[in-house]
């Protein structure tokens, strides 16, 4: 996965899992961070009442979890691009990292039990990532696969699965893929994680590619997944 589209965010070059290439990214048009955070501040929207109940323990999570998430989506520098005012930058994706995960870390476990905790739970797992933690990231991510909110779940469980197939474990990568495909999300729909099932089968088992992206040409026709699959048959041919 990369991050999302904005003018604060660049894609990350990830050091443990592969994920969709620029093509298929690009079509999808999915900023995660934002969607995720979105979540977050429609959840507290609609639990005011009981957020005022717990005190301001809720409104604190959530903010120290969007400041990590700014902090994630500033640029990583590059030669090729040039500053801008007032955009912070790191000379590496890694570095970028280091500097948010405190604040994921400190609302993951101090307010693991409110929606932002868990929000929290997976953008350390996602920081841990970038930062070739891969054991500590496997370990957050499996955690936020069991959140509250489905679509959450659905990002924590791609983003293990393809944890999962970077270091040899096919068959988890599938069952995690398969789940998110049976369950779909706004946060992961069903042609997106069949995507990225099927770009993993390509080097392992091609056959399985090809019936992947079969699916989907037929599933969703007239669609940029469609277009996508159909060019990858073309090319596994």
């Amino acid at each position: 996965m990369r991050w999302g589209n904005s003018a604060l965010a660049i894609p990350a070059q990830r050091t443990v899992r592969k994920p969709l290439d620029t093509q298929t990214r690009h079509a999808l048009k999915q900023d995660k961070f934002v969607d995720v955070t979105t979540t977050g501040l429609e959840w507290l929207g609609e639990h005011r009442s009981r957020v005022i109940a717990w005190g301001v323990g809720a409104v604190v999570a959530l903010g120290v979890i969007i400041g990590g998430v700014i902090v994630y989506q500033q640029r990583s520098a590059a030669a090729n691009q040039p500053e801008q005012p007032g955009v912070k930058t790191y000379a590496s994706s890694q570095e970028r990292a280091k500097a948010a995960y405190p604040l994921f870390r400190q609302t993951a476990d101090r307010y693991g039990w409110l929606n932002a905790g868990e929000m929290a739970e997976y953008f350390s797992g996602e920081a841990e990532l970038d930062m070739g933690q891969a054991s500590a990231a496997e370990a957050d991510l499996e955690k936020a696969t069991h959140a509250h909110d489905s679509g959450l779940a659905a990002l924590a469980k791609v983003a293990l699965a393809n944890l999962y197939a970077q270091s040899g474990r096919t068959s988890q990568a599938v069952s995690e893929f398969q789940d998110v495909i049976a369950h779909p999300t706004t946060t992961v729909p069903k042609a997106e994680a069949q995507l990225q099932l099927a770009q993993m089968y390509e080097t392992t088992q091609p056959s399985e590619a090809k019936r992947v992206y079969a699916q989907i040409k037929d599933q969703n026709p007239n669609t940029d997944a469609a277009q996508i699959a159909n060019q990858k048959l073309q090319a596994l041919k």
